[in-house]
């Protein structure tokens, strides 16, 4: 299973072809709903004005080296690794789901795309890859659900609750859940294996093109928030805020105040 390209196998019944097209619609859907995201919420307006807003209250100026560094750190701290996440748990639970898509995603393009063909040899990384990303996706995100979202770990709330705001994880978790099932079942040559597969694309088809009602564009947006907050940091225009409260250390650590949860 975990060496096994899955499309190079479902070519028996659809079209390589058929594959790529479908990839190449879910990236444009994804391309499409993000620019009505940002027309709509007007969140490119929202950043134009905070950047004029900040640099109008600057009380010193910020050189391109600087911004530079701002940039390597935003990318590096809050991208990269997460770095809004005070709580270690759901910054573990968001980093296994971040990367797992992104390696899921990344391999399932190269399958399709170059060895999605019957007579293709697939390097043996390449769907070993692919399972590990789903199942990233999978310990990051149902760990999440079921354990550290605020409503269920700090409210009591139950599990199984669900909002219009939870569509980009659950039709993210269905997604891979359903390609780890379809996998499974197409390799141990069971009859459900077409049925798990139509169900995958359902998931995959909802998680791609719900990008306007989902929290998907966020991926894009919170970048250009934390860079924003950098340089207002940086040029003074943030220093009318009150000051944090002194907080203990614990094993010689200060206990950084909660950003996020």
């Amino acid at each position: 299973m975990f060496t096994s390209n899955p499309f190079a196998e479902l070519s028996a019944y659809i079209s390589p072809s058929v594959m790529q097209t479908y990839i190449v619609v879910m990236v444009v859907l994804v391309a499409a709903g993000t620019i009505y995201d940002v027309l709509h919420k007007k969140s490119a307006k929202y950043f134009r004005e905070n950047m004029q807003k900040s640099k109008a209250k600057a009380t010193r100026s910020v050189g391109g080296g600087e911004m530079v560094s701002m940039a390597i750190k935003t990318a590096v701290i809050d991208v990269a690794a997460s770095g809004e996440f005070c709580n270690l748990r759901r910054r573990i639970a968001h980093l296994l789901t971040m990367y797992g898509f992104v390696v899921f995603a990344i391999t399932t393009a190269i399958m399709v795309f170059s060895y999605a063909a019957p007579a293709a040899s697939t390097p043996a990384i390449l769907p070993q890859l692919w399972h590990i990303g789903a199942l990233m996706v999978c310990l990051g995100g149902y760990w999440f659900w079921f354990f550290i979202r605020v409503d269920v770990a700090a409210e009591g709330g139950s599990p199984f609750r669900i909002m219009r705001a939870d569509l980009f994880v659950l039709s993210l978790l269905a997604s891979a859940t359903l390609a780890l099932v379809w996998s499974y079942l197409q390799t141990t040559g069971n009859s459900w294996a077409m049925a798990a597969f139509g169900l995958h694309i359902v998931a995959t088809t909802v998680l791609f093109g719900s990008v306007p009602w989902s929290k998907f564009a966020h991926m894009f947006f919170k970048p250009a928030a934390a860079f924003e907050k950098r340089v207002s940091a940086a040029n003074g225009s943030r220093s009318n805020l009150p000051a944090p409260a002194d907080v203990p250390e614990t094993l010689g650590s200060p206990v950084e105040q909660p950003r996020h949860y």
